[in-house]
Protein backbone atom coordinates (compact mmCIF):
# COMPACT_ATOMS: atom_id res chain seq x y z
CA UNK A 1 0.00 0.00 0.00
CA UNK A 2 1.28 3.43 -0.88
CA UNK A 3 1.77 5.88 1.90
CA UNK A 4 -0.40 8.96 1.47
CA UNK A 5 0.16 12.43 2.93
CA UNK A 6 -2.08 15.45 2.63
CA UNK A 7 -1.19 19.02 3.49
CA UNK A 8 -3.59 21.19 5.48
CA UNK A 9 -3.95 24.80 6.49
CA UNK A 10 -5.41 24.90 9.97
CA UNK A 11 -4.23 23.79 13.37
CA UNK A 12 -7.58 22.15 14.11
CA UNK A 13 -8.86 18.62 14.49
CA UNK A 14 -9.18 16.41 11.44
CA UNK A 15 -12.96 16.50 11.78
CA UNK A 16 -12.84 20.17 10.75
CA UNK A 17 -10.74 19.59 7.66
CA UNK A 18 -13.72 19.95 5.34
CA UNK A 19 -14.63 23.43 6.63
CA UNK A 20 -14.03 26.26 4.13
CA UNK A 21 -10.87 28.30 4.71
CA UNK A 22 -12.87 31.53 4.98
CA UNK A 23 -15.70 30.11 7.13
CA UNK A 24 -17.84 33.05 8.22
CA UNK A 25 -17.95 32.51 11.95
CA UNK A 26 -16.75 34.70 14.78
CA UNK A 27 -15.37 33.66 18.16
CA UNK A 28 -15.77 36.17 20.97
CA UNK A 29 -12.83 34.89 23.00
CA UNK A 30 -14.93 34.46 26.14
CA UNK A 31 -13.67 31.80 28.54
CA UNK A 32 -17.15 31.38 30.01
CA UNK A 33 -15.65 31.70 33.50
CA UNK A 34 -18.39 34.10 34.69
CA UNK A 35 -21.20 31.75 33.62
CA UNK A 36 -24.57 32.96 32.31
CA UNK A 37 -25.67 36.54 32.93
CA UNK A 38 -29.44 36.78 33.23
CA UNK A 39 -30.58 39.46 35.73
CA UNK A 40 -34.26 39.49 36.70
CA UNK A 41 -34.17 43.04 38.10
CA UNK A 42 -32.07 46.13 37.51
CA UNK A 43 -28.48 45.80 38.67
CA UNK A 44 -25.29 47.87 38.95
CA UNK A 45 -22.16 45.86 38.22
CA UNK A 46 -18.64 46.61 39.45
CA UNK A 47 -16.28 46.72 36.49
CA UNK A 48 -13.33 44.27 36.68
CA UNK A 49 -9.84 45.83 36.47
CA UNK A 50 -9.56 44.54 32.88
CA UNK A 51 -13.13 45.56 32.02
CA UNK A 52 -13.77 42.04 30.68
CA UNK A 53 -16.76 39.84 31.61
CA UNK A 54 -16.43 36.24 30.38
CA UNK A 55 -20.03 35.02 30.17
CA UNK A 56 -21.50 31.93 28.56
CA UNK A 57 -24.78 33.63 27.59
CA UNK A 58 -26.30 37.07 28.18
CA UNK A 59 -30.03 37.72 28.61
CA UNK A 60 -31.20 41.19 29.70
CA UNK A 61 -35.01 41.13 29.73
CA UNK A 62 -37.51 43.94 29.22
CA UNK A 63 -37.72 46.47 32.11
CA UNK A 64 -34.28 45.49 33.42
CA UNK A 65 -31.47 48.07 33.38
CA UNK A 66 -27.81 47.10 33.70
CA UNK A 67 -25.46 49.87 34.77
CA UNK A 68 -21.87 49.98 36.00
CA UNK A 69 -20.16 51.48 39.05
CA UNK A 70 -18.02 54.55 38.46
CA UNK A 71 -16.29 56.91 40.86
CA UNK A 72 -15.24 60.53 40.56
CA UNK A 73 -11.54 60.92 39.86
CA UNK A 74 -11.03 57.20 39.20
CA UNK A 75 -11.12 56.24 35.53
CA UNK A 76 -13.01 52.99 34.99
CA UNK A 77 -12.04 50.82 32.01
CA UNK A 78 -14.46 50.31 29.14
CA UNK A 79 -16.78 47.32 29.47
CA UNK A 80 -16.28 44.18 27.38
CA UNK A 81 -19.17 41.72 27.73
CA UNK A 82 -18.08 38.53 25.96
CA UNK A 83 -20.24 35.43 25.53
CA UNK A 84 -19.53 31.93 24.28
CA UNK A 85 -23.21 31.59 23.30
CA UNK A 86 -26.10 33.83 22.31
CA UNK A 87 -26.80 37.34 23.59
CA UNK A 88 -30.34 38.70 24.01
CA UNK A 89 -30.80 42.36 24.96
CA UNK A 90 -34.42 43.46 25.45
CA UNK A 91 -33.80 45.79 28.40
CA UNK A 92 -31.39 48.70 28.83
CA UNK A 93 -27.63 49.00 29.24
CA UNK A 94 -26.80 52.36 30.84
CA UNK A 95 -23.37 53.88 30.16
CA UNK A 96 -24.18 57.47 31.06
CA UNK A 97 -22.35 59.35 33.77
CA UNK A 98 -23.46 58.81 37.36
CA UNK A 99 -26.88 60.18 38.30
CA UNK A 100 -27.96 61.01 34.76
CA UNK A 101 -24.50 62.44 33.98
CA UNK A 102 -25.47 65.97 35.07
CA UNK A 103 -22.68 68.25 36.31
CA UNK A 104 -23.38 70.36 39.41
CA UNK A 105 -24.87 73.80 39.01
CA UNK A 106 -22.77 76.72 40.08
CA UNK A 107 -23.58 78.55 43.28
CA UNK A 108 -22.67 81.25 45.74
CA UNK A 109 -19.45 80.67 47.67
CA UNK A 110 -16.38 78.63 46.78
CA UNK A 111 -16.93 74.89 46.33
CA UNK A 112 -13.95 72.83 47.44
CA UNK A 113 -15.20 69.61 45.83
CA UNK A 114 -15.25 68.56 42.20
CA UNK A 115 -18.45 69.59 40.47
CA UNK A 116 -18.05 67.98 37.04
CA UNK A 117 -20.21 65.07 35.92
CA UNK A 118 -18.68 61.63 36.47
CA UNK A 119 -17.84 59.73 33.28
CA UNK A 120 -19.39 56.40 32.43
CA UNK A 121 -17.21 53.25 32.31
CA UNK A 122 -14.45 53.99 29.82
CA UNK A 123 -15.50 57.64 29.72
CA UNK A 124 -13.99 60.67 31.42
CA UNK A 125 -15.13 63.19 34.05
CA UNK A 126 -16.28 66.70 33.29
CA UNK A 127 -14.32 69.70 34.49
CA UNK A 128 -15.19 71.43 37.76
CA UNK A 129 -16.74 74.86 37.76
CA UNK A 130 -14.27 77.63 38.47
CA UNK A 131 -14.18 79.71 41.63
CA UNK A 132 -12.72 83.18 41.29
CA UNK A 133 -11.43 82.40 37.80
CA UNK A 134 -11.35 79.87 34.99
CA UNK A 135 -13.24 76.62 35.01
CA UNK A 136 -11.54 73.22 35.00
CA UNK A 137 -10.91 71.34 31.77
CA UNK A 138 -12.83 68.17 31.04
CA UNK A 139 -10.81 64.96 31.14
CA UNK A 140 -10.06 62.57 28.28
CA UNK A 141 -8.42 62.88 24.86
CA UNK A 142 -11.22 65.23 23.77
CA UNK A 143 -11.72 67.06 27.06
CA UNK A 144 -13.34 70.47 26.65
CA UNK A 145 -11.43 73.49 27.90
CA UNK A 146 -12.59 75.35 30.98
CA UNK A 147 -14.30 78.68 30.48
CA UNK A 148 -12.44 81.91 31.17
CA UNK A 149 -13.90 84.94 32.96
CA UNK A 150 -14.21 88.43 31.64
CA UNK A 151 -11.29 90.73 32.35
CA UNK A 152 -12.54 94.32 32.28
CA UNK A 153 -12.56 96.46 30.43
CA UNK A 154 -11.87 94.75 27.10
CA UNK A 155 -11.69 90.94 27.41
CA UNK A 156 -15.06 89.16 27.39
CA UNK A 157 -15.75 85.85 29.09
CA UNK A 158 -15.32 82.76 26.91
CA UNK A 159 -17.66 79.84 27.49
CA UNK A 160 -16.41 76.40 28.43
CA UNK A 161 -15.87 73.95 25.56
CA UNK A 162 -17.84 70.78 24.97
CA UNK A 163 -16.17 67.38 25.06
CA UNK A 164 -14.98 66.06 21.68
CA UNK A 165 -15.17 62.54 20.23
CA UNK A 166 -16.77 61.87 16.82
CA UNK A 167 -16.36 65.59 16.09
CA UNK A 168 -14.85 68.50 17.95
CA UNK A 169 -16.78 69.67 20.98
CA UNK A 170 -18.78 72.88 20.75
CA UNK A 171 -17.34 76.32 21.39
CA UNK A 172 -13.99 78.07 21.07
CA UNK A 173 -12.57 75.73 23.73
CA UNK A 174 -14.22 72.60 22.38
CA UNK A 175 -12.19 69.42 22.79
CA UNK A 176 -10.73 67.74 19.68
CA UNK A 177 -12.27 64.76 17.93
CA UNK A 178 -10.49 61.40 18.25
CA UNK A 179 -10.87 57.64 17.87
CA UNK A 180 -11.48 55.44 14.84
CA UNK A 181 -14.65 54.18 13.11
CA UNK A 182 -13.76 50.61 14.10
CA UNK A 183 -13.56 51.57 17.80
CA UNK A 184 -10.14 49.97 18.06
CA UNK A 185 -9.00 50.68 20.67
CA UNK A 186 -12.28 50.87 22.59
CA UNK A 187 -12.62 54.19 24.38
CA UNK A 188 -15.44 56.32 25.78
CA UNK A 189 -16.45 59.96 25.67
CA UNK A 190 -14.63 62.99 27.09
CA UNK A 191 -15.79 65.48 29.68
CA UNK A 192 -17.01 68.99 29.02
CA UNK A 193 -15.25 71.99 30.50
CA UNK A 194 -16.39 73.73 33.66
CA UNK A 195 -17.68 77.30 33.62
CA UNK A 196 -15.74 80.26 34.98
CA UNK A 197 -16.87 82.47 37.84
CA UNK A 198 -15.99 85.69 39.70
CA UNK A 199 -14.78 85.77 43.28
CA UNK A 200 -16.90 83.94 45.87
CA UNK A 201 -18.99 82.32 43.15
CA UNK A 202 -18.62 78.87 41.53
CA UNK A 203 -19.36 78.16 37.86
CA UNK A 204 -21.32 75.22 36.56
CA UNK A 205 -19.53 71.87 36.20
CA UNK A 206 -18.94 70.18 32.85
CA UNK A 207 -20.87 67.09 31.80
CA UNK A 208 -19.22 63.68 32.07
CA UNK A 209 -18.28 61.74 28.98
CA UNK A 210 -20.40 58.64 28.41
CA UNK A 211 -18.86 55.18 28.68
CA UNK A 212 -17.87 52.57 26.12
CA UNK A 213 -18.93 48.95 25.67
CA UNK A 214 -18.08 45.97 23.49
CA UNK A 215 -20.66 43.18 23.32
CA UNK A 216 -19.26 40.15 21.49
CA UNK A 217 -20.98 36.80 20.96
CA UNK A 218 -19.77 33.54 19.45
CA UNK A 219 -23.42 32.97 18.49
CA UNK A 220 -26.17 35.48 17.71
CA UNK A 221 -26.87 38.89 19.22
CA UNK A 222 -30.62 39.62 19.32
CA UNK A 223 -30.87 43.31 20.13
CA UNK A 224 -34.31 44.84 20.70
CA UNK A 225 -33.44 46.92 23.76
CA UNK A 226 -31.46 50.11 24.35
CA UNK A 227 -27.83 50.98 24.93
CA UNK A 228 -27.79 54.48 26.41
CA UNK A 229 -24.41 56.14 26.01
CA UNK A 230 -25.55 59.76 25.99
CA UNK A 231 -23.09 62.38 27.13
CA UNK A 232 -23.63 64.15 30.45
CA UNK A 233 -25.29 67.52 30.62
CA UNK A 234 -23.53 70.44 32.29
CA UNK A 235 -24.38 72.63 35.25
CA UNK A 236 -26.04 75.98 34.60
CA UNK A 237 -24.97 79.41 35.77
CA UNK A 238 -26.01 80.88 39.09
CA UNK A 239 -25.14 83.94 41.18
CA UNK A 240 -23.16 85.44 38.32
CA UNK A 241 -21.14 82.32 37.51
CA UNK A 242 -20.93 80.87 34.01
CA UNK A 243 -22.31 77.50 32.87
CA UNK A 244 -20.27 74.43 32.02
CA UNK A 245 -20.45 72.54 28.73
CA UNK A 246 -21.66 69.08 27.81
CA UNK A 247 -19.67 65.87 27.75
CA UNK A 248 -19.45 63.81 24.59
CA UNK A 249 -21.48 60.74 23.81
CA UNK A 250 -19.89 57.35 24.35
CA UNK A 251 -19.21 54.28 22.25
CA UNK A 252 -20.92 50.96 21.57
CA UNK A 253 -19.58 48.11 19.47
CA UNK A 254 -21.52 44.91 18.74
CA UNK A 255 -19.71 41.93 17.19
CA UNK A 256 -21.11 38.49 16.32
CA UNK A 257 -21.56 36.05 13.48
CA UNK A 258 -25.22 37.20 13.28
CA UNK A 259 -26.85 40.34 14.69
CA UNK A 260 -30.61 40.83 14.48
CA UNK A 261 -33.40 42.92 16.02
CA UNK A 262 -34.67 46.50 16.12
CA UNK A 263 -32.65 48.02 18.96
CA UNK A 264 -31.63 51.55 19.92
CA UNK A 265 -28.13 52.90 20.57
CA UNK A 266 -27.91 56.44 21.93
CA UNK A 267 -24.63 58.34 21.73
CA UNK A 268 -26.04 61.87 21.78
CA UNK A 269 -23.92 64.75 23.08
CA UNK A 270 -24.51 66.24 26.49
CA UNK A 271 -26.04 69.68 26.52
CA UNK A 272 -24.31 72.70 28.00
CA UNK A 273 -25.69 74.87 30.74
CA UNK A 274 -25.27 77.64 28.19
CA UNK A 275 -24.85 77.09 24.45
CA UNK A 276 -21.98 74.61 23.96
CA UNK A 277 -22.67 70.90 23.65
CA UNK A 278 -20.37 67.93 23.47
CA UNK A 279 -19.74 65.79 20.42
CA UNK A 280 -21.77 62.72 19.49
CA UNK A 281 -20.10 59.39 20.25
CA UNK A 282 -19.43 56.43 17.96
CA UNK A 283 -21.23 53.19 17.06
CA UNK A 284 -19.85 50.10 15.35
CA UNK A 285 -21.77 47.02 14.15
CA UNK A 286 -19.80 43.97 12.94
CA UNK A 287 -21.47 40.80 11.69
CA UNK A 288 -21.25 38.38 8.80
CA UNK A 289 -25.07 38.31 8.83
CA UNK A 290 -26.30 41.78 9.75
CA UNK A 291 -30.10 41.88 10.07
CA UNK A 292 -30.21 44.71 12.60
CA UNK A 293 -32.54 47.68 12.19
CA UNK A 294 -30.92 50.31 14.37
CA UNK A 295 -32.43 53.44 15.87
CA UNK A 296 -29.45 55.76 16.25
CA UNK A 297 -31.18 58.55 18.13
CA UNK A 298 -30.45 61.00 15.34
CA UNK A 299 -26.72 60.21 15.14
CA UNK A 300 -26.66 57.97 12.05
CA UNK A 301 -23.46 59.64 10.81
CA UNK A 302 -21.51 58.17 13.72
CA UNK A 303 -22.35 54.55 12.79
CA UNK A 304 -19.85 52.33 11.00
CA UNK A 305 -20.65 48.84 9.75
CA UNK A 306 -18.40 45.96 8.73
CA UNK A 307 -17.49 42.33 9.17
CA UNK A 308 -15.74 41.02 12.30
CA UNK A 309 -12.17 41.82 11.36
CA UNK A 310 -9.10 43.20 13.07
CA UNK A 311 -6.18 45.30 11.97
CA UNK A 312 -4.30 42.86 9.76
CA UNK A 313 -0.64 42.15 9.44
CA UNK A 314 0.19 42.37 5.78
CA UNK A 315 2.07 39.79 3.75
CA UNK A 316 2.38 37.18 6.51
CA UNK A 317 2.43 33.66 5.00
CA UNK A 318 3.47 30.13 5.93
CA UNK A 319 3.47 27.20 3.49
CA UNK A 320 4.46 23.56 3.50
CA UNK A 321 6.44 23.34 0.27
CA UNK A 322 7.37 19.64 0.16
CA UNK A 323 6.80 16.35 1.99
CA UNK A 324 9.20 13.44 1.51
CA UNK A 325 10.94 15.34 -1.26
CA UNK A 326 7.72 15.75 -3.27
CA UNK A 327 6.50 19.30 -3.88
CA UNK A 328 3.08 20.23 -2.55
CA UNK A 329 0.49 21.89 -4.80
CA UNK A 330 0.03 25.65 -4.68
CA UNK A 331 -3.52 25.21 -3.34
CA UNK A 332 -3.63 22.03 -1.21
CA UNK A 333 -7.07 20.67 -0.33
CA UNK A 334 -6.27 18.88 2.93
CA UNK A 335 -8.50 15.95 1.99
CA UNK A 336 -8.09 12.39 3.26
CA UNK A 337 -9.82 11.02 0.15
CA UNK A 338 -8.07 13.15 -2.50
CA UNK A 339 -4.45 13.45 -1.30
CA UNK A 340 -2.23 16.36 -2.25
CA UNK A 341 0.97 14.27 -2.09
CA UNK A 342 1.44 10.56 -2.87
CA UNK A 343 4.52 8.96 -1.34
CA UNK A 344 6.05 5.70 -2.63
CA UNK A 345 4.92 2.53 -0.84
CA UNK A 346 8.42 1.93 0.53
CA UNK A 347 8.80 5.41 2.04
CA UNK A 348 10.00 5.47 5.67
CA UNK A 349 7.74 6.65 8.47
CA UNK A 350 10.00 9.64 9.18
CA UNK A 351 9.81 12.03 6.23
CA UNK A 352 11.45 15.40 5.61
CA UNK A 353 9.14 18.44 5.47
CA UNK A 354 10.21 21.81 4.06
CA UNK A 355 8.52 25.15 4.70
CA UNK A 356 8.55 28.70 3.36
CA UNK A 357 7.49 31.89 5.12
CA UNK A 358 7.25 35.63 4.60
CA UNK A 359 7.28 38.37 7.24
CA UNK A 360 7.72 35.99 10.16
CA UNK A 361 10.72 36.76 12.42
CA UNK A 362 13.89 34.86 11.57
CA UNK A 363 14.73 32.10 14.00
CA UNK A 364 11.06 31.22 14.61
CA UNK A 365 10.59 27.44 14.78
CA UNK A 366 7.57 25.87 13.10
CA UNK A 367 5.39 23.32 14.91
CA UNK A 368 4.62 20.33 12.69
CA UNK A 369 1.85 17.84 13.45
CA UNK A 370 0.65 14.71 11.66
CA UNK A 371 -2.95 13.53 12.10
CA UNK A 372 -3.78 10.18 10.47
CA UNK A 373 -7.31 9.31 9.42
CA UNK A 374 -7.24 6.70 12.20
CA UNK A 375 -4.82 6.14 15.03
CA UNK A 376 -2.36 8.39 16.83
CA UNK A 377 -0.35 11.12 15.18
CA UNK A 378 2.92 12.80 16.10
CA UNK A 379 4.46 16.25 16.36
CA UNK A 380 7.85 17.93 16.12
CA UNK A 381 9.42 21.31 15.48
CA UNK A 382 11.43 22.50 12.52
CA UNK A 383 14.71 24.32 12.39
CA UNK A 384 14.51 28.07 12.87
CA UNK A 385 13.49 30.15 9.87
CA UNK A 386 16.54 31.34 7.94
CA UNK A 387 17.04 33.72 5.04
CA UNK A 388 15.41 37.15 5.09
CA UNK A 389 12.24 38.33 6.75
CA UNK A 390 10.75 38.79 3.29
CA UNK A 391 11.60 35.20 2.28
CA UNK A 392 12.67 32.51 4.73
CA UNK A 393 12.73 28.71 4.87
CA UNK A 394 12.91 25.93 7.44
CA UNK A 395 12.81 22.13 7.51
CA UNK A 396 12.04 19.29 9.88
CA UNK A 397 11.50 15.54 10.00
CA UNK A 398 8.02 14.32 10.90
CA UNK A 399 6.80 10.79 11.56
CA UNK A 400 3.61 9.94 9.65
CA UNK A 401 1.48 6.82 9.35
CA UNK A 402 2.58 4.20 6.84
CA UNK A 403 -0.94 2.74 6.55
CA UNK A 404 -3.34 5.70 6.81
CA UNK A 405 -3.80 8.94 4.88
CA UNK A 406 -2.41 11.75 7.01
CA UNK A 407 -3.00 15.47 7.37
CA UNK A 408 0.08 17.57 8.13
CA UNK A 409 -0.29 20.96 9.82
CA UNK A 410 2.28 23.71 10.29
CA UNK A 411 2.02 26.56 12.78
CA UNK A 412 4.33 29.43 13.78
CA UNK A 413 3.93 31.61 16.88
CA UNK A 414 5.87 34.77 17.68
CA UNK A 415 5.74 37.84 19.91
CA UNK A 416 4.44 40.99 18.25
CA UNK A 417 6.29 44.22 18.89
CA UNK A 418 4.75 46.65 16.39
CA UNK A 419 3.14 46.78 13.00
CA UNK A 420 4.82 48.12 9.90
CA UNK A 421 3.82 51.65 10.86
CA UNK A 422 5.45 51.32 14.25
CA UNK A 423 2.25 51.34 16.32
CA UNK A 424 0.36 48.67 18.25
CA UNK A 425 -2.18 46.32 16.71
CA UNK A 426 -5.47 45.96 18.54
CA UNK A 427 -8.02 43.12 18.48
CA UNK A 428 -11.34 43.53 20.27
CA UNK A 429 -10.02 46.62 22.02
CA UNK A 430 -6.95 44.91 23.49
CA UNK A 431 -3.30 45.16 22.46
CA UNK A 432 -2.09 42.11 20.55
CA UNK A 433 0.91 40.47 22.20
CA UNK A 434 1.45 37.34 20.08
CA UNK A 435 0.65 36.18 16.57
CA UNK A 436 0.12 32.62 15.34
CA UNK A 437 0.34 31.79 11.64
CA UNK A 438 -1.04 28.48 10.29
CA UNK A 439 -0.29 27.18 6.81
CA UNK A 440 -3.73 26.85 5.30
CA UNK A 441 -5.26 24.65 2.65
CA UNK A 442 -6.33 26.42 -0.50
CA UNK A 443 -3.00 28.26 -0.53
CA UNK A 444 -3.88 30.65 2.30
CA UNK A 445 -2.20 31.41 5.58
CA UNK A 446 -4.33 32.03 8.65
CA UNK A 447 -3.22 34.71 11.10
CA UNK A 448 -4.53 34.57 14.67
CA UNK A 449 -4.03 37.49 17.04
CA UNK A 450 -3.54 36.60 20.71
CA UNK A 451 -4.38 39.52 23.00
CA UNK A 452 -3.06 40.46 26.42
CA UNK A 453 -5.87 38.58 28.17
CA UNK A 454 -5.33 35.47 26.04
CA UNK A 455 -8.25 35.92 23.65
CA UNK A 456 -7.75 34.72 20.09
CA UNK A 457 -9.09 36.66 17.12
CA UNK A 458 -8.65 35.21 13.65
CA UNK A 459 -7.93 37.08 10.43
CA UNK A 460 -7.03 35.47 7.11
CA UNK A 461 -3.96 36.68 5.24
CA UNK A 462 -3.77 35.75 1.57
Amino acid sequence: MRQIATVLALAVSAALAAAPADAQTFTSGSTGADGPFSPTSSVTLPVPPTGVFNFTTINIPVNVTVSFSTQRGLHTPPVMMLATGNVVIAGTIDLRGANQGIGSNGGGGTQLFGSGGVGGPGGFDGGSGGSNGAGGAGLGPGGGGGGTPAIPPSTPAIAAGGGGFFTNGGGAYGGPGYGTPTLLPLIGGSGGGGGSAPQDVTGGGGGGGAGAILIASSGTITFNGTINANGGGAGSSAFGGNPGSGGSGGAARLVATTITGTGTILVNPGTGGGTNTGSPGRMRIEAFNNNLTLNSGGQAASISVGQPTVTALTGVTLQITSVGGIATPAAPTGSYTSPDVLLPANSPAAVPVTLAATNIPLGTVISLTSTPNRGTGSSTVSSGLAGTVASSTASGTLTISTTQPTVITASASFTLTADAAGGPIYAEGEPVERVRVDAAWGGFSRVTYITRSGREVVAVAR
